[in-house]
């Protein structure tokens, strides 16, 4: 009974918004096909992953993730970190703050893959997404 409270417990903290963005609004944004819910406080965006998807590369994953937090924020995302499920962006506004859509939007593009390259270890992708 002890292992089953553990495991519930410490699988609720999983796919909930980062400390720094907790208590955030999140706006759901699908982009070609994966789903997130972004936050955005300060210079700082988050993308959470919510949907399933089949043993996905962060390659592509953080390429639509940061053109989500571009869409949300409506800054330009000059990097990302994390992995298939939680990336954070860092978004360059030029001076002014971020602002971001009605939390409770939803947001949608059609996406594809339009060129890919490698520059030492990581694998970019560039994406040609149009709302729908």
């Amino acid at each position: 009974m002890l292992r089953l409270l553990s495991l519930i417990v410490l699988l609720a903290g999983c796919g909930g918004p980062g400390r720094e963005f907790r208590g955030l609004p999140a706006t759901r944004v699908d982009v070609g096909g994966s789903v997130f819910d972004v936050r955005v406080r300060g210079n700082l965006a988050e993308a959470i992953r919510v949907n399933p998807q089949y043993a996905p590369r962060f390659g592509p994953i953080r390429e639509r993730a940061g053109f989500a937090m571009a869409q949300v924020s409506g800054c330009r995302v000059v990097g990302v970190l994390g992995d298939q499920a939680v990336a954070t962006g860092v978004l360059s506004c030029d001076g002014r703050p971020a602002n971001w859509a009605q939390p409770a939007a939803l947001m949608r593009f059609d996406c594809f893959e339009v060129d890919s390259w490698t520059s030492g270890d990581t694998e970019y992708t560039d994406f040609e997404c149009t709302p729908y």
